[in-house]
């Protein structure tokens, strides 16, 4: 096996390490919280952050909570989907060094999974981190969703600053 190949499946395989690290790490902090803080008991950790034990059957923001139930399946199916498309993406670019690319859709695929397995196996996400701003909370997240979130920011400034740079160049 030449040695291009070699590196680049072992790229591919470190992105999807990253995946699973952050699956790991969101379901482990999920476990403990079940386990250690009563459902919606706030503990303040500081001024600012609050941990907390919320269930989540919606979306982000609680985007369509109370649908009724048929949002479970619609959510399981749609994150199961996007984590086919972005594990056929990142085997797809793993003969390019896109780093930045990769990254973000490493930490996306593991936050969708994590928050797919409690979706399945429980029907809502356990979120547990609150944050306010003086009298404005932030809705309570997870380690899923702040996997999410820095993967979407990864994905923009590839595409601001680095994919197709050199297709732009070209012209």
């Amino acid at each position: 096996m030449s040695r291009e190949k070699v590196s680049s499946s072992t790229r591919f395989v470190v992105w999807m390490a990253v995946a699973v690290l952050v699956i790991i790490a969101d379901q482990a902090t999920k476990w403990a919280i079940v386990q250690w803080v009563d459902l919606y008991q706030k503990i303040p950790i500081n001024s600012f952050i609050n941990l907390t034990h919320q269930r989540n059957t919606g979306a982000a923001f609680s985007f369509l909570a109370d649908a009724g139930g048929w949002q479970r399946w619609f959510f399981v199916v749609l994150a199961t989907g996007v984590s086919i498309v972005i594990a056929v993406w990142l085997w797809r670019i793993r003969n390019e060094r896109q780093t930045v690319l990769a990254a973000g859709l490493a930490l996306v695929l593991g936050g969708a999974v994590g928050n797919l397995i409690d979706r399945a196996m429980q029907g809502y996400v356990t979120d547990f981190i609150q944050v306010w701003f003086g009298n404005w909370a932030f809705p309570s997240f997870n380690v899923a969703d702040a996997g999410i979130t820095v993967g979407a920011a990864f994905l923009i400034i590839d595409a601001l600053f680095f994919s197709g740079r050199e297709e732009r160049r070209g012209q």
